[in-house]
């Protein structure tokens, strides 16, 4: 939204989840309510084109953690290792 660093995808992500405007406007409060009815009528007048961008988006940075995943193997097995001796002896 405007001037409050909160996405319109934010927005849609906690309505989609059930949440009302006002619970919505109690976890972002640089937003009011008025801000936030307008961005889920926003939603609801454009909500096919608006699913297919955030499917669209959610297959994006699901490509991209699998690839940093794979790049950063050995970073995270040697990482895993580290905890798991870590947490060993200090049992």
């Amino acid at each position: 939204m405007a001037g409050s660093r909160v996405s319109l995808d934010s927005i849609v992500h906690d309505f989609r989840e059930g949440l009302s405007p006002e619970s919505i406007t109690e976890n972002y409060p640089t937003l009011t309510l008025e801000q936030v009815y307008g961005a889920i009528a926003y939603y609801l007048a454009n909500q096919g084109m608006l699913d297919e961008y955030l499917r669209k988006g959610e297959e994006r940075s699901l490509k991209l953690e699998a690839e940093s995943r794979r790049r950063n193997a050995d970073f995270i097995a040697r990482s895993r290792r580290a905890g798991h001796e870590s947490q060993m002896t200090s049992c």
